[in-house]
């Protein structure tokens, strides 16, 4: 395989997707090392779009970086993904029930600009949603107001980006998922408790049958290559 380097930025962008699809069909497992020297030498380019295919690949919880090992594929079971489901469908749904409780003025700002800055993406057809994604779960964790459920839920951030990623994979899923996010920072915003609490439920759900939907494409890609 060889790339033109005076093609920078769609070699970022194919280093990227190659080390992702490697990743999420099996080619590396998790607790492998990714070692920037072996990539970019396979793959006949520099290091530099290796690195920065690796952070974005850690920065949506595919690796994770190590001390003394390096770069290592997360190891994160199907279970795992879907027990997270399971809190975030009490723990989420309680989080966005306080928020809409104690929104107050302030906050109330800073939700109209998230709203804005959501709506512009979807209007632009933009795909670049992954970053927000996270991002608006923070600010809902954060104006629930309550410190020990903001800590118990943005430690699981890494497994909901993972599976999120996982789920976008599926046509339309990136699209829908935006949409969803934005009628949850409305009731939030509109102090609608009961609204709130439904559109996250509905978020949640439809966000695990994506992950699983995934998973079990995943599944027969792999049987039919045998």
């Amino acid at each position: 395989m060889k790339w033109a380097e005076d093609e920078l930025l769609s070699i970022r962008e194919r280093a990227y997707r190659y080390l992702k699809d490697l990743i999420l069909e099996g080619e590396f497992q998790p607790g492998d090392r990714l070692i920037e020297r072996e990539l970019a030498t396979k793959l006949n380019i520099s290091r530099t779009p290796i690195r920065e295919a690796l952070f974005r690949l850690e920065s949506q919880g595919f690796v994770k970086t190590v001390p003394r090992k390096g770069v290592i594929v997360t190891n994160v079971s199907e279970e795992e993904v879907i027990e997270v489901f399971t809190i975030l469908s009490s723990l989420e749904v309680l989080a966005a029930k306080l928020a809409a409780q104690k929104m107050d003025e302030e906050t109330q700002k800073v939700f109209d600009e998230k709203i804005r800055e959501l709506e512009e993406l979807d209007q632009n057809g933009s795909e670049d949603f992954d970053n927000e994604h996270i991002n608006m779960n923070l600010l809902l964790y954060k104006a629930s107001k309550s410190p020990k459920l903001y800590e118990i839920l943005s430690g699981l951030t890494d497994y909901i980006q993972m599976s999120a990623n996982m789920g976008y994979e599926t046509p339309g899923r990136r699209k829908e998922s935006l949409r969803e996010h934005i009628q949850i920072m409305r009731a939030l915003r509109d102090k609608e408790v009961e609204m709130a609490e439904y559109h996250t439920k509905i978020h949640i759900e439809n966000s695990k049958k994506a992950y699983i939907n995934f998973l079990e494409q995943q599944k027969e890609k792999r049987k039919s290559s045998r």
